[in-house]
């Protein structure tokens, strides 16, 4: 609470694919107590030591709050306090802020960010899931629809409804598996990535759109989640092992045979002079995301642009601990011409800040996750009631990059 009686609260998820190098998630490893997944000692540091270090601070220097949170860790990866403890602390600031001067969060996010103008983001909608979101059901983790023609968010999210539903039909039509998956996608289970290509393709027309016009495909490979510890990469459910030059190869077939305009974490997270290679194969034609590569922290973006690695970044608030940090990430990104997505995680809740981050950073692209959660419904919500407030621009595929 502010001394003028003005408060904010904040929640922030939770990931089950994760990057080595992000933020650290406290929790109390107690099997007693929610299988050891409860947080008191994270509440326990929210409420003894970070209010006793904030009290007295001016709630309206966001940047010079959250040095003075991580100062308080005093870890590189926020392990003491918890990045689950800074980060809420961190939104829920702002938020109180906001309402002491009277603005939306997107604005303040905005005045925070020194972002000169708003605008909406374009969303990437999970549509088919394997990896760590469905228990492995296939070997690439989410097979994801973009609108390639909407003229604003409400319009987008109509298209990739449509083709959500169809997902649905489909797999039941094809007796495959319906069941949801961590992020909303369903999880058909099928062998390959070119069988899941195939059918989004099958999905997209049965939508009554065109694959390449209407809707264009985004993969999240999430590879470091099924690297081999030997070498290379263990392809479990197309029974073969890949070199990096053979993912290399595959997903440069993807890309020439499939509307395919994004591929995130394409290698493994330390795999950089692949990442390299796919970079100088195909960076000109796609979009090229490190998540799990990056983990939303400045000096790993800052090798991807020295070693020319990638041309996006996901932006994951909780990898990075606090909201000035992640503010500062998306300037980062952009000074060097690389695309930002801001991103949820599998494990959310139902905090819409992310909605917020998206337009007031301009970030230009969102990745929420399906349209079937109350969860993700909130984000989508948050977005079409922010559209209406400020009638923010709305980019199209003009705000990817890699498409010469």
């Amino acid at each position: 609470m502010l001394t003028g009686g003005h408060t904010g609260r904040a929640s922030v998820p939770s990931g089950a694919s994760t990057g080595s190098a992000e933020a650290h998630e406290l929790r109390d490893g107690d099997p007693a107590l929610y299988a050891g997944l409860s947080v008191l000692k994270a509440v326990g540091h929210v409420n003894v030591d970070i209010a006793k270090a904030l009290t007295g601070h001016d709630a309206l220097d966001q940047f010079a709050l959250d040095r003075t949170l991580t100062d308080l860790d005093g870890t590189p990866q926020l392990s003491r306090l918890g990045a689950n403890a800074v980060l809420a602390v961190s939104i829920a600031t702002a938020r109180a802020s906001a309402a002491a001067l009277g603005q939306s969060l997107f604005e303040r996010v905005q005045s925070i960010a020194g972002q000169p103008a708003l605008s909406m983001p374009v969303p990437m909608v999970n549509i088919l899931s394997g990896g760590l979101h469905a228990g492995r059901g296939m070997d690439v983790q989410d097979f994801l629809a973009m609108p390639a023609n909407a003229t604003s968010v409400a319009d987008a999210i109509h298209l990739l409804s449509r083709v959500r539903n169809a997902a649905t039909e489909e797999a039941r039509a094809r007796g495959l598996s319906t069941l949801l998956a961590d992020e909303g996608g369903i999880s058909p289970g099928l062998p390959s990535g070119r069988d899941a290509l195939d059918m989004m393709m099958r999905l997209i027309e049965r939508a009554g759109l065109r694959p390449g016009h209407d809707i264009v495909i985004a993969i999240d490979v999430a590879a470091t989640a099924f690297q081999d510890p030997q070498g290379g990469y263990a392809l479990r459910r197309e029974g073969r092992h890949a070199t990096s030059a053979d993912m290399i190869e595959m997903l440069a077939d993807w890309v020439k045979h499939y509307p395919v305009v994004s591929i995130e974490d394409g290698l493994g997270e330390e795999d950089w002079s692949a990442w390299a290679e796919l970079t100088r194969r195909v960076g000109h034609q796609v979009q090229l995301v490190g998540d799990d590569l990056f983990t939303t922290h400045p000096e790993r973006l800052a090798r991807g642009v020295r070693e020319h690695v990638a041309n996006g970044v996901l932006v994951k608030a909780n990898q990075n601990g606090t909201l000035s940090g992640t503010i500062a990430l998306i300037a980062q990104a952009k000074a060097a011409g690389y695309a930002t997505i801001v991103s949820a995680r599998s494990g959310e809740t139902e905090d819409a800040f992310m909605s917020d981050l998206a337009v007031g950073t301009g970030a230009g692209q969102i990745k929420i996750g399906s349209l079937r959660t109350s969860s993700t419904v909130a984000k989508y919500n948050q977005l079409l009631r922010i559209e209406e407030a400020c009638g923010a621009p709305y980019p199209g595929l003009s705000a990817l990059t890699g498409r010469s």
